[in-house]
């Protein structure tokens, strides 16, 4: 671990997790995590406003813990690095207004950057500095993407994305239909292993040969399992829980998996990294392995903790940015609940505008 590698501290609280990270240019140093989910569970999904209090409550003990768990102090730290987008517009709110009270007080560079774009550059944590260009296949409760990049922090290109349901937005919906609790993702999979995999032929969305090569639909797939069981417990028969969850996740990694490894073919990219919280899926990460054996591909994928929202993502990418010379953020950064992918950070308007709010404010 290099002493003149960027140390910089990343904040992430686009959902219901409180995410504080400090990475030293590649190398993590902390990843402290508050989570709200239990607070979600009764209510079968996250609740905007119950996420946005807690990000409140968790926010100053997270970031000492994680300086504490780091061995530095805030003094230290090179910059400050935030979620700014996309996201639930209260949550991220939070971390933005914290990110720029620490930026301001220690006298540190701000970036907002992309939430999605960390997902990518966490990978750094993991197996290093990422080969360019990179496909990335990012799949969580609110994205199934298929993004490229040749240098993660000034362009990313979506090649294609969910068009309804993202796949870990079917996994808990599933997982409710078939009364599992929530969060839908571990529980689907863990009953999965102990099921079937071929007992239900369900639907694989989007993969007739006129259909969009890379964007991704799961809505119909989530009807189908829905009539399935339905029509089991009309007629009065037991429902097979295990052996719907294996068939479900198989027709999702499937169809994530094929259209992934067709991307990398069809770009001429020999690498391919999968992250976000599903990436977490032990039958996505295997089908991805043998898929990329198979095509001549390397995949990159982080370890479960990393793949899930935290801030060890967001710092790792504040500390490329740091490292590359981006530009930083204003102080008058704002949250984008809709912030487009193509948009990996948001750097002030020109050059001066960080250290010229900063005068004007004294």
């Amino acid at each position: 671990m290099a002493a003149d590698e960027p140390l910089v501290l990343g904040i992430e609280t686009s959902c219901d997790e409180t995410g504080v990270g400090i990475v030293r240019g590649t190398t993590l140093l902390a990843d402290a995590v508050a989570s709200s989910v239990d607070e979600h569970g009764r209510f079968g999904g996250v609740v905007p406003e119950i996420a946005s209090r807690a990000h409140l409550e968790a926010m100053v003990p997270t970031v000492q813990r994680a300086l504490d768990t780091a061995g530095i102090k805030a003094s230290d730290l090179d910059g400050i690095a935030v979620t700014a987008g996309p996201g639930l517009a209260g949550a991220l709110l939070v971390g933005v207004s914290a990110a720029k009270a620490y930026a301001y007080a220690l006298d540190k560079p701000l970036y907002g950057v992309n939430h999605l774009a960390s997902h990518i550059c966490v990978d750094q944590l993991e197996h290093g500095r990422l080969p360019e260009p990179t496909m990335a296949l990012l799949v969580s409760g609110g994205h199934s993407s298929l993004l490229f990049t040749e240098d993660i922090t000034s362009e990313v290109r979506s090649l294609g994305a969910t068009i309804d349901d993202a796949a870990g937005e079917a996994f808990d919906k599933v997982a409710r239909l078939l009364n599992l609790g929530f969060p839908g993702g571990p529980v689907i999979d863990r009953y999965a292993r102990e099921g079937d995999p071929k007992a239900i032929a369900f639907p694989r969305g989007l993969s007739g040969a006129k259909d969009p090569a890379y964007d991704f639909s799961f809505s119909g797939l989530k009807t189908a399992v829905s009539r399935w069981v339905e029509a089991k417990r009309r007629a009065g028969e037991e429902v097979p829980i295990r052996d719907v969850a294996a068939s479900f996740q198989e027709a999702v990694t499937d169809v994530l998996t094929r259209k992934a490894v067709r991307a990398c073919k069809d770009e001429g990219v020999d690498h391919l990294m999968i992250g976000g919280g599903v990436a977490a899926n032990s039958r996505l990460r295997a089908m991805a392995q043998e898929r990329c054996e198979r095509a001549g591909i390397t995949l990159r994928v982080p370890r479960p903790k990393l793949c899930t929202d935290n801030g060890a993502m967001v710092a790792a990418l504040g500390a490329e940015m740091v490292r590359r010379d981006r530009r930083p953020s204003a102080f008058d950064l704002s949250a984008d609940s809709s912030l487009p992918v193509t948009e990996t950070h948001v750097p002030a308007s020109f050059p001066d505008a960080h250290d010229e709010l900063h005068r004007l404010s004294e």
